[in-house]
């Protein structure tokens, strides 16, 4: 259905395109300084399936209307700015919480996982970057001739979302690992939560205040 040629030409486009860190890199990044690295690999596995998401809707032809109009790009890019600062305000709010003992305590129940997947999933779904890439750059690498456009799109995407969830699994566990640095005491811990924290937030208003739909 999708010539190699086109797939790899797309691959190659999405593997420059991630390797930049982006809105769903840097939000991986703060969550594993502010809450470790089960934290960090259930964010980045909430951030592929958001921007799958969008590789759906785009299929659908919603994506062209994001793109298209500057008030409903403006308000989903908002959207995402807002989420990433109330995040990064309560990662901060809870900097002190973080205690040694819990580093080394089991990993806490499933519902715990599943807000975080979920967390993610707002964000890849909310994210700029995402949405224009996937928006602009997806539809150019389907064969209009074979048909089925919609199904091209859908396999094609799966190509950017693969990379993705690798590219940010191991920037999470990087990040994962140096906070396990601070670890060694309760004030180095409280500072990297806080450093966390104010990560998501600056990215929020970085998000807010960059991109268009132009």
């Amino acid at each position: 259905m999708v010539s190699t040629d086109r797939f790899l030409a797309f691959a190659a486009m999405s593997l420059l395109v991630i390797v930049i860190p982006g809105p769903s890199v840097l939000f991986v990044i703060g969550r594993a300084l502010a809450h470790g690295r089960r934290t960090a690999v259930a964010t980045a596995l909430g951030n592929v399936f958001g921007s799958y998401v969008l590789v759906v809707a785009v299929a659908l032809g919603i994506g062209a209307l994001v793109e298209r109009s500057a008030v409903v790009f403006m308000a989903v890019k908002l959207a995402g700015a807002a989420y990433l600062v109330f995040l990064g305000v309560q990662a901060f709010r809870h900097r002190k919480d973080m205690k040694v003992s819990d580093m080394q305590a089991p990993s806490g129940p499933a519902r715990g996982d599943l807000r975080t997947v979920v967390d993610g999933i707002l964000v890849g779904v909310t994210n700029p970057k995402g949405i224009v890439f996937f928006a602009a750059v997806l539809p150019q690498f389907v064969d209009h001739a074979a048909g089925n456009l919609p199904g091209q799109m859908l396999l094609l995407g799966l190509v950017p979302i693969s990379i993705g969830l690798v590219t940010d699994t191991l920037w999470g566990l990087g990040a994962a690992a140096a906070r396990s640095w601070f670890a060694r005491s309760e004030r180095r811990l409280s500072m990297v939560g806080g450093a966390g924290g104010f990560a998501m937030i600056g990215l929020g208003v970085t998000v807010a205040a960059t991109g268009s739909a132009d």
